[in-house]
């Protein structure tokens, strides 16, 4: 009876033992199967062949968005070519546009520095029957299929929401614009009327100049100090570009006026996140590149697979204050 026990105790043994062995076989068999068929997906030949173009190929915020399109390329596996001149030049996008073209690409995402001259490259895509989508910048009067960005409207009514919070409602602003950014002076109009709008309501809110900035962060510093020595009255300034921003900003601590003017600007470069932590900066208002590049390259697959898209794609604006940063750690930019 005993040994009965026993050899039954011992085959029940037995089948658990095979039973485990067979669930780990099967597992690692499993394992297997999905990682050829992962390996198998990254062999596949590319589906399409698109082109993007950039503004530039050096700022932070250029290489941010190509990191978007090149992240949503991999998920869609799709090859995408990336081209931009090194510092902003309409008349070499252009180029890169007209050359895409000519290549006959499966799809174009470009930056439109100005209607003139892009609006005739972008009919000729389309009447090719390759589909662009613009990114940043519009060009409605062009038969491009969407735009993907911020609107510019909202982009300049938060910047005034920061300035009437930052001062109550009473301040002497002085507006500084950059010629650096003269091809795109369409949006950045679109980005004042939004601003002038939202401060039109508050009569203690007055616009004492709007001031052209030609040199990047020199003539940024320039405006800011002949303003400090001339115009005792100003105590806002708007910056609507990153390198403007960092201008301001740094002339505002050269004359130890932190506090007593405040700025508010554009971008979230780690200079501008750094000086908005201390206080220099009131706040900054932006679109999300990362975004712009990944749904731009996804809005660019919806129009190859279903010949449809949405024509204008807003992906917000992004405000950031002290209060946002408070536990964000500051990483210095290589110089």
């Amino acid at each position: 009876m005993i040994h009965n026990d026993r050899l039954k105790s011992m085959i029940k043994n037995n089948i658990i033992l095979v039973l485990l062995l067979l669930v780990i076989c099967l597992g690692i068999n499993l394992y297997r199967v999905q990682n050829i068929s992962s390996l198998s997906n990254n062999l596949l030949p590319p589906e399409y062949h698109f082109c993007f173009i950039g503004q530039n190929s050096v700022d932070p915020y250029w290489k941010e968005m190509q990191q978007g399109v090149n992240d949503a390329s991999q998920y869609y596996n799709v090859a995408v070519e990336f081209n931009a001149p090194r510092f902003n030049n309409p008349e070499e996008e252009l180029e890169y546009l007209d050359m895409a073209i000519l290549a006959n690409v499966d799809g174009i995402i470009t930056h439109v520095s100005s209607d003139i001259g892009s609006t005739e490259l972008i009919n000729r895509a389309y009447d090719k029957g390759i589909p662009v989508v613009t990114v940043e910048n519009d060009n409605e009067k062009s038969n491009r299929h969407a735009f993907v960005g911020t609107n510019s409207y909202v982009l300049g009514k938060e910047a005034a929401k920061l300035l009437i919070e930052a001062t109550g409602g009473t301040a002497d602003i002085a507006v500084i614009v950059s010629s650096d950014y003269e091809p795109d002076a369409a949006s950045q109009n679109v980005r004042l009327a939004g601003f002038l709008s939202a401060v039109k309501d508050y009569p203690n809110m007055r616009v004492e100049g709007v001031y052209t900035s030609k040199m990047g962060v020199l003539s940024a510093e320039v405006i800011t100090q002949t303003l400090i020595l001339n115009n005792p009255d100003i105590n806002a300034i708007l910056t609507t570009n990153s390198v403007d921003t960092l201008g301001a900003a740094q002339v505002i601590v050269n004359h130890n006026l932190v506090g007593d003017i405040v700025l508010v600007g554009y971008g979230d470069t780690d200079s501008i996140l750094h000086f908005t932590r201390l206080g220099i900066i009131y706040g900054s208002v932006m679109s999300d590149p990362y975004l712009i590049g990944y749904k731009s390259l996804e809005t660019m697959m919806d129009i190859k697979k279903d010949n449809y898209a949405p024509t204008f794609i807003d992906t917000g604006v992004i405000v950031k204050t002290m209060e946002d940063l408070v536990d964000v750690e500051y990483k210095a930019e290589p110089n």
